[in-house]
């Protein structure tokens, strides 16, 4: 890819590591290409399990979490970090998602106010969040999806109009893959993640669209795995599902996937290799 510094990509997520096991080698790719890329972060990841030995100085898990995706932020070569300090609410039935201020329970309008002003104050051609679903139906990744699906649409009528917004889809043939593995080990796809609270055969089953299809090259996804090691109370653990993750992103998870959501494609639409395609 040449593309030209002015260029701005912005991905909305959720928590701490959603940049680096969601689209991470094609943040990378854009950032070693000139782009500027932001990641603009709803949570600090506080819901999260995290073993004591890997708590910081500080001592607590949402300053552990930001520590570890500053670390993936500069091995993504991402320009900037913007947190909106909403709650991590964990898992749908956790206690941390009754807070007020959790990420899943705050009023959508002011979600999207947020996300709005970050567009509006980067000013990105191109946003990146969560498929519909939000990837494996966390409740954050889908209300972060419907604010930024809205906050697209609500600064295209301000003053500032985004160009494209791109969901990055999981890939789901390899969760497919996943799925029979441990279901070979034993193991319950239906009962999966580190707290068992993810059904992986649910996920695998969904079927989205593909309007995107981004090629990496060995260095982003060289850079894609240093992210995810920086994200090291995340992949701790005897877990069999993120050991064999963690193989599949390293082998063959060589591309990655994206359906449109602005402009709707037209059915006879090739698949994309660039999101900056046809960005102005």
């Amino acid at each position: 890819m040449t593309v030209p510094h002015e260029r701005v990509l912005m991905f909305v997520g959720a928590h701490p590591d959603d940049e680096s096991f969601g689209p991470g080698g094609t943040l990378a790719a854009y950032a070693a290409a000139g782009v500027k890329v932001f990641y603009t972060c709803a949570t600090r990841g506080e819901a999260g399990t995290v073993d004591a030995k890997y708590l910081g100085a500080s001592g607590t898990i949402a300053a552990t979490r930001w520590t570890e995706l500053e670390c993936a932020a500069r091995q993504l070569g991402l320009a900037a970090v913007i947190p909106l300090e909403y709650g991590d609410s964990g898992m749908g039935g956790a206690v941390d998602g009754l807070h007020p201020r959790a990420l899943a329970r705050a009023p959508l309008d002011d979600v999207v106010r947020d996300v709005e002003g970050a567009i509006l104050a980067l000013r990105p051609q191109v946003l990146i969040t969560f498929d519909p679903i939000g990837g494996y139906r966390h409740p954050d990744h889908v209300a972060i999806h419907r604010a930024t699906e809205r906050a697209f649409r609500g600064a295209r009528l301000g003053a500032y109009s985004p160009q494209r917004l791109y969901y990055w889809l999981p890939r789901r043939d390899r969760l497919r893959v996943v799925v029979r593995m441990l279901r070979m080990l034993g193991r319950d796809p239906a009962r999966a993640g580190r707290n068992r609270d993810v059904d992986l055969a649910d996920v695998a089953s969904v079927q989205f669209p593909v309007h995107a299809r981004i090629r990496l090259s060995r260095t982003a996804i060289a850079r894609r795995q240093a992210a995810l090691a920086c994200h090291r109370s995340q992949l701790a653990g005897p877990s069999a599902l993120r050991r064999l993750m963690w193989l599949l992103a390293r082998t063959i998870n060589t591309d990655e996937l994206f359906m449109r959501g602005y402009p709707a494609p037209g059915p006879t639409e090739p698949t994309e290799t660039d999101l900056f395609e046809a960005v102005r």
